[in-house]
């Protein structure tokens, strides 16, 4: 019985999650293409690649909302049909009722999260690039970063060939420069740099009248900066510039190391991890409401609460996110605790309803 009632269950809610995922998924998309067709490439491959991008990108933002709206609707269908009425009466749970959507929509989340890990994480970046005719040629110029005992000035960045042009590297110890390195070209390849043609010039650590000289070599090849990956260097100078959950951990660790400031990155990491999962109580809590009334049920006022909830709920949790990632508040107070806030108010609501019932 309980698995015939899971499987009926699920099958219904994939069919509202997907219908729901698919129809907001095409609206937000008609409008970004009414809004900027006239910006596209006139190349047929960019409007293509432009579509996936945003398409995936959208879908991303729309995905928990989704899950959250299919719920709604599988629970309001049950109720006019009287099949909610009907597996409580042969003796199941309400445990049971959500608990399989619950799973579902846990590991649906978690694959969002992985997803954010591939390439498809600079979704947003890449459809940008194309919209204002930069992604084949997308670059930085004058860039100037410390890493490590190195400072480095990089003339022009390509982050998406992964090489650089007009490059300065100073190693210094201490207020020593030791060495300084020039080359007009570099790449980078096995996670580390390697500088073509380049000229080094060495100076003595402690420098006298007598003693001290400067020494000159010329290399073909050079091998420096192990990890210092140009993706990192791309999104540093650039506030909308998104990460990967796997470069935004090493960049983590990376500005940690530097003494640099990572309240973006937190905030980014926070984000993509945990941000997305407040549906989970809010849908429990919705479950609950449900049960408490469903013999006295109005759905159009339900739809319109329950909906309005949750774009207020996810519509304050994005604005707080907005804040941390501007370094207004700290990504803790800013990501991290309106989630808990949230999580937990929406499980005690649902605790106290639960006595009630």
């Amino acid at each position: 019985m309980n698995n015939i009632v899971t499987i009926y269950l699920i099958k219904r809610y994939i069919y509202f999650f997907i219908t729901i995922l698919i129809s907001l998924g095409l609206f937000f998309l008609g409008i970004d293409l009414l809004q900027n067709y006239k910006y596209l490439p006139s190349s047929a491959n960019l409007r293509l690649l432009y579509v996936f991008y945003n398409s995936f990108f959208i879908f991303t933002l729309i995905l928990p909302l989704s899950l959250c709206f299919a719920f709604i609707l599988t629970l309001v269908s049950m109720i006019r049909t009287n099949e909610f009425v009907a597996l409580l009466s042969l003796g199941l749970t309400p445990k049971k009722i959500y608990s399989p959507i619950i799973m579902l929509s846990s590991i649906i989340l978690l694959l969002l999260i992985v997803s954010q890990v591939t390439p498809l994480a600079y979704s947003y970046d890449n459809k940008s690039n194309i919209l204002n005719n930069r992604y084949l040629s997308n670059s930085k110029t004058d860039l100037f970063l410390k890493y490590d005992e190195y400072f480095i000035y990089i003339k022009k960045l390509y982050p998406l060939e992964k090489r650089a042009s007009g490059i300065e590297i100073f190693h210094i110890k201490g207020d020593h420069i030791i060495n300084s390195i020039s080359s007009s070209n570099a790449y980078f390849k096995d996670n580390r740099w390697y500088v073509m043609d380049s000229r080094s010039v060495y100076n003595d650590e402690v420098i006298t009248w007598d003693k001290s000289k400067i020494t000159i070599k010329n290399k073909r090849i050079l091998d420096i900066l192990d990890g210092f990956n140009p993706q990192i260097l791309n999104n540093v100078y650039d506030s909308k510039s998104n990460y990967s959950i796997q470069d935004a951990l090493y960049t983590l660790f990376l500005f940690n190391d530097q003494n640099i400031s990572t309240h973006k990155i937190r905030s980014i990491i926070y984000y993509k991890l945990f941000s997305s999962f407040f549906i989970l109580p809010l849908m429990i809590f919705i479950y609950s409401v449900i049960t408490m009334n469903n013999r006295f049920f109005n759905i159009g006022i339900f739809l319109l609460s329950t909906i309005f909830l949750t774009l207020l709920i996810w519509g304050i949790l994005f604005m707080f996110y907005k804040f941390s990632l501007s370094s207004i508040i700290s990504p803790e107070l800013g990501v991290l605790l309106p989630l808990i806030i949230v999580s937990i108010s929406f499980l005690m609501f649902t605790k106290i309803i639960n006595r009630k019932i």
